[in-house]
């Protein structure tokens, strides 16, 4: 790919996100009640391509259970309020009731108590206990000291996640985690990220992960691409990724699935991750501002509570509707904050295209004007895409 001259001996990409590009569609439709949108990772099958993002605002044991029960998988944030707090519902009331300049402190301080291995136990039970498949999510630097406990519960797929997870990480003052080693011990699926490019998908695919999560820096509450400056725009990073999976299969004859990890707003986002080549998506505002959510209509993410350097801010999401609502519908709005899954059947259907993989096949355009383009009184209004 040709590269844009950035100054004298510095060039670079051009990358694209979700505004920037636009799904092209074929000379054949079809009934959005007949289009398959399940997908199959290791020896689990889902009805629905959703992930639920491991935040304490999007991912509660209930939440969780609620998405499995309508065929996603919801996975519980292991270092987060749930296995600090016995009854942590008092830490979200006082979060989003506090001031904005003051809530960052102030999370900072209610994640200064210690994860409790017994509460990650019993979280987890509670979400099999209800029949659905069990997943949680850890950071490299305690997957060691947290997968005994996850194990303890029975977990079924457990999540390695972090800003940027690589499969080669260099510390002179500590042991880092051998992403390697330690996936081919467990006898449960792992999958793994965050990731923004084609060599880090591949080494992360090589290390035995079942998936590789793909986002740096995308989500509504995420400031890492402003306070660290890295970062790569969502369509671009999702296709490098789609790209070392068709390495790492010819080479290996193993498929890796990539999940699209953050930067979605609507079921049309989805449409466009998926086209870019992932298998399945990661929502965190999204489902934060469903009813349900633990956030009560507020929402941070795994990273916003670090306690030296914060990338990642409290926003307002609101309340979008019943989570029912957001992920199977009826909508009632006109933004596409809800029904996420009958948008994307929609999607496909108007694409002509029967199931996932089907689709990753369509075409793709440029368009950075796509959602501006004759949009002037919504844009004036404040209302629909404006």
């Amino acid at each position: 790919m040709a590269e844009i001259e950035i100054g004298l001996g510095k060039a670079g990409r051009q990358a694209y996100g979700f505004d920037d590009i636009a799904i092209v569609p074929s000379r054949r439709t079809r009934d959005p009640e007949d289009t398959d949108i399940a997908w199959e990772i290791d020896a689990f099958r889902f009805d629905l391509p959703i992930m639920s993002a491991a935040m304490d605002t999007v991912t509660s044991p209930a939440t969780a259970i609620a998405l499995g029960q309508m065929g996603g998988v919801g996975v519980l944030h292991l270092e987060g309020l749930w296995t600090r707090y016995e009854d942590p519902e008092a830490c979200f009331a006082e979060i989003a009731g506090a001031d904005p300049e003051k809530a960052t402190a102030r999370l900072q301080e209610l994640y200064e108590a210690p994860v409790q291995p017994e509460l990650v136990t019993a979280r987890l039970r509670e979400i099999r206990a209800a029949g659905v498949v069990t997943c949680g999510a850890v950071t490299p630097q305690r997957a060691t000291e947290l997968v005994e406990p996850a194990l303890a519960a029975e977990i079924d797929l457990l999540v390695i996640q972090g800003m940027v997870v690589s499969a080669e990480h260099v510390s002179r003052s500590r042991q880092p985690l051998n992403l390697k080693t330690f996936i081919r011990e467990l006898d449960v699926p792992v999958i793994v990220g965050g990731c923004a490019s084609y060599q880090a998908a591949l080494h992360l695919m090589r290390t035995g992960a079942a998936g590789v999560l793909v986002g740096v820096g995308p989500g509504a509450a995420c400031t890492t691409r402003g306070v660290l400056g890295i970062g790569v725009p969502q369509a671009t990073a999702i296709a490098d990724a789609r790209a070392a999976r068709m390495r790492h299969l010819d080479e290996t004859g193993v498929y890796v699935h990539v999940i699209a990890d953050g930067g979605m707003r609507s079921g049309g986002d989805i449409a466009k991750a998926i086209v870019c080549g992932a298998d399945a998506v990661m929502l965190g505002a999204p489902l934060a501002a469903a009813a349900e959510a633990p956030g009560r209509g507020y929402h941070w993410g795994m990273s916003t509570a670090h306690p030296t350097l914060p990338r990642g801010v409290r926003v307002e999401v609101g309340v979008a509707g019943t989570l029912d609502e957001v992920v199977l519908g009826p909508s009632h709005d006109a933004c596409g904050r809800t029904n996420l899954v009958g948008a994307l059947r929609s999607a496909m259907a108007t694409c002509g295209y029967e199931g996932l993989k089907e689709f990753q096949k369509a075409e793709l355009m440029v368009a950075p004007a796509m959602r501006s383009e004759g949009k002037e009184l919504q844009r004036d209004q404040g209302v629909g895409l404006g």
